[in-house]
């Protein structure tokens, strides 16, 4: 069987359960809670079609395109060692351009003080063949929390149309914004009335196949 949703929801069930919502759920136990917690955590994303609690992911994004002013006519500028060596091993296989840039999909839509990365992980692979694990010290800044984006150093053999493989954990690590411990807390509690409501639920198939419907059309192909 496979295990339940491990991911930690945007509201704790102290949170839950400290204010009047306590009174709907005051005879189930904390891991019932938990559970819709989560439940309500995971519809609060759908709804936003993004990560908010912390999480850890694997993304692939495809390296596409360069700014002129950091490549082209860049013969007079100083490079060290490793830039020139990148520079010449781009030349030598007929690369015209490389990438500097990649965007992660997740990051923070507001109050980016509160939002960290950590474990990043970033593998090349190449258009040409053969793939490469960058080292931190290949990536030159990033990601941002504001934005996702990742700067690779100059010099790195990135050929535009290769696949950039990301593994990172990130969300709202540093502090969860107070509304959304609210906008949690308020789904929580609506799944939490569903459930106890059975003329709305359990003894009307209608209603239970639109519920359904309503969830799984964040899972439809766009």
């Amino acid at each position: 069987m496979a295990e339940s949703d491990p991911g930690t929801p945007l509201c704790s069930y102290a949170q839950f359960t400290e204010g009047p919502f306590g009174d709907l759920v005051s005879d189930w136990d904390e891991d019932t809670v938990s559970d819709f917690l989560i439940e309500g955590t995971r519809l609060c994303e759908d709804a936003c079609d993004r990560r908010l609690a912390p999480f850890t992911k694997t993304e692939t994004q495809r390296a596409s395109g360069i700014d002129p002013d950091e490549y082209e006519d860049s013969a007079n500028l100083p490079m060290d060692i490793i830039s020139v060596l990148g520079a010449s091993y781009a030349a030598a296989l007929g690369a015209s351009s490389l990438v500097r840039h990649c965007w992660l999909d997740e990051f923070a839509p507001r109050y980016a003080d509160m939002w960290s990365y950590s474990d990043v992980t970033v593998t090349v692979i190449r258009s040409y063949g053969g793939t490469e694990t960058l080292a931190p010290g290949q990536i030159l800044n990033g990601p941002e929390p504001d934005t996702g984006h990742l700067w690779f150093q100059l010099g790195q053999f990135i050929p535009v149309g290769s696949r950039i493989q990301i593994a990172y954990s990130g969300g709202y690590t540093i502090a969860t914004p107070a509304s959304l411990v609210r906008g949690c807390r308020f789904m929580t509690a609506y799944l939490v009335l569903k459930e106890l409501d059975p003329a709305t639920t359990v003894h009307d198939p209608d209603q239970l196949h639109a519920d359904a419907l309503m969830v799984m059309s964040e899972y439809a192909r766009s």
